[in-house]
């Protein structure tokens, strides 16, 4: 069983962590300020070798395991989870499907400039009103000789207003619900796509999350993932299960951010003339945030080994997802009642994790989706 990183994923771990300290660290302030994502930092990601890490080295990805995918995300949301977001998209959501159904001239256009960087993805799935539940999206697909005309909206799209492409979901067949379902890659210039708006959001500022359009939006047949209509949702579950256990390497970048922001104001503060560290109650606080990050790292590195074995299940990406963004809402709780008023200060760190973490509740299906989805594993 899977216990401990190996040599390689340690090393690998030392440098993303270094990359991102040197490369995102100084630049979150301004663009989370800005509340937009630094576009440039894709290719510098690319350069360095760190977008879209499972890709396999014949389209020039990294061909790094699940393991080190987790790594490198729990590195980059400890520093920032808004930009975060625009690179698990990119190498998670926006391409997984045309590395696995995608044709070779896909993933040739697509794929492999994902890689270096030149090219922005997005996905777009959700819309105003389907969101969890992926066979209630209204948008079609229609095939008019050797194209297709597509025509819908899509909302809460990461990465909406700076992509190059979108892999969109939708109907081919709407009278087969969830099986007359296809998935299709857009380009920014293609006629009939646009941008209605961009999003404003309590947390993640420095995500770009948008809303578009698809107004008899037509692109080539050969744009269709898959080769034959229908089959859209069994294509997403391998990405919606890779996701899932992302998610859990998000929130535990997180918690460790978090829970090094409140340790560091409980060692330098004073309260009620004693030094705050002195106090039991924040000392058992403290000790059960730790047990927890830990708890959650390791629950997402089983998931991500299962995953590596071709083993994982959907109810084991659920609990990884479940488990770990449920503490860590209590971890950033925590660190904010142990701050008090301080913790609410715009310069103070914590009050962006509690509401950046927030969100994650609701992403990559929501808290109560997973508990339906692991009891239905159950058999009730």
């Amino acid at each position: 069983m899977f216990f401990e990183l190996n040599d390689e994923q340690k090393g690998f771990q030392k440098r993303a962590r270094e990359v991102y300290e040197r490369e995102v660290s100084p630049l979150v302030e301004e663009y989370e300020r800005k509340e937009t994502f630094p576009a440039s930092l894709f290719r510098t990601l690319g350069k360095e070798h760190l977008l879209c890490l499972r890709c396999p080295k014949e389209y020039g990805g990294p061909g790094l395991d699940k393991i080190s995918e987790c790594i490198s995300t729990e590195e980059l949301n400890r520093i920032c989870v808004g930009i975060g977001a625009g690179v698990m998209v990119q190498g998670g959501l926006a391409t997984d499907p045309i590395l696995h159904f995608g044709s070779e001239d896909l993933k040739w256009g697509y794929l492999s400039p994902a890689v270096r960087g030149e090219k922005i993805g997005a996905f777009a799935l959700t819309e105003p009103d389907a969101g969890s539940d992926a066979s209630g999206i209204r948008t079609t697909a229609v095939k008019q000789g050797d194209e297709y005309r597509i025509n819908g909206s899509k909302t809460f799209i990461t990465n909406g207003t700076i992509c190059d492409f979108v892999t969109v979901v939708a109907y081919t067949d709407p009278a087969k619900r969830g099986i007359g379902i296809n998935l299709f890659v857009v380009e920014r210039e293609d006629t009939g796509f646009s941008v209605i708006k961009k999003l404003e959001k309590l947390g993640n500022h420095s995500s770009d999350t948008a809303e578009l359009a698809f107004d008899d939006c037509l692109i080539p047949k050969g744009r269709m993932l898959g080769g034959e209509e229908g089959g859209g949702l069994e294509q997403l579950e391998e990405t919606l299960k890779s996701g899932r256990i992302t998610y859990g390497a998000r929130s535990t970048g997180v918690g460790q951010a978090t829970f090094e922001a409140v340790l560091s104001y409980v060692k330098g503060s004073v309260r009620h003339g004693e030094p705050l560290k002195r106090s039991q109650a924040i000392r058992f606080i403290l000790a059960e945030m730790a047990m927890s990050i830990e708890a959650m790292r390791y629950l997402t590195y089983r998931g991500a080994w299962l995953f590596d074995q071709g083993m994982a299940t959907m109810k084991d990406a659920s609990i990884v997802k479940l488990f770990c963004t449920e503490s860590l809402q209590k971890i950033v709780q925590k660190a904010m009642a142990i701050q008090k008023n301080a913790g609410l200060m715009m310069e103070n760190p914590v009050q962006r994790y509690l509401r950046d973490a927030r969100l994650f509740k609701f992403t990559e299906g929501t808290s109560e989706i997973h508990h339906l989805l692991i009891a239905r594993e159950l058999g009730l």
